[in-house]
């Protein structure tokens, strides 16, 4: 999964920052890697745990995923 997070108030407005990895959204927890960003998170790197709490079987459309992002930026 290829996933560009959009800051969009606040200290860090903006800027953005990517995870990269596998997503099994059946593992919990999981860990996905931080590979760059751009403005105030050029290069940098981290990871985010992700856990799912709630995800709709029925249709896959209503999920719940807590994003838990650890950033080490220059």
């Amino acid at each position: 999964m290829v996933f560009n997070f959009a800051l969009t108030q606040g200290k860090y407005k903006g800027s953005s920052f990517c995870l990269l990895g596998r997503n099994p959204i059946f593992t919990n927890p999981r860990e996905l890697a931080i590979v760059g960003g751009t403005g105030a998170f050029r290069f940098s790197r981290g990871y985010a745990m992700l856990k799912t709490y709630y995800m709709d079987m029925q249709t896959g459309a209503n999920t719940i995923v807590e994003y838990d992002v650890y950033i080490r930026h220059y």
